[in-house]
């Protein structure tokens, strides 16, 4: 079994490295916290979907672009790491290029986009930026 200190950062560099070999499906292991960061992505179109796939180890298949189409991501990016954690409050929280990508928090309501949480007017932990 192989354990890694960062499992969001695993994630988004399974997704890098399929779309960088043109490769339309990932699968990564199974956890709720990388099923909300994905909820988030289909819900803003980065991706085209996901399925938690209930065998004898838990596994979630990421569908990141329909066949025959292009990726939406351009840039995917962790922004908190494990050694610097990033916070900012309801104010601070950047816009990313221009509106054209989204940045994914963890807030006291739950994970958030920027867009989201400047809304509610709540503050928190920047996991990732997605363009």
């Amino acid at each position: 079994m192989i354990t890694t200190t960062d499992p969001i950062a695993d994630m988004l560099t399974r997704i890098r490295n399929a779309i960088n070999v043109n490769n339309n499906q990932t699968n990564v292991p199974y956890s709720k916290f990388k099923e909300s960061v994905l909820k988030l992505l289909k819900t803003n179109g980065f991706i085209s979907g996901y399925k938690v796939d209930n065998n004898l180890k838990k596994n979630i298949s990421i569908t990141i672009f329909e066949e025959n189409t292009n990726p939406r991501i351009s840039e995917l990016k962790k922004v908190s790491k494990p050694g610097r954690r990033a916070y900012v409050n309801s104010k601070e929280i950047p816009v990313v290029k221009q509106g054209k990508g989204i940045l994914i928090l963890s807030t006291s309501k739950g994970l958030l986009t920027g867009s989201e949480a400047r809304k509610l007017n709540v503050g928190g932990e920047i996991i990732c930026e997605v363009v």
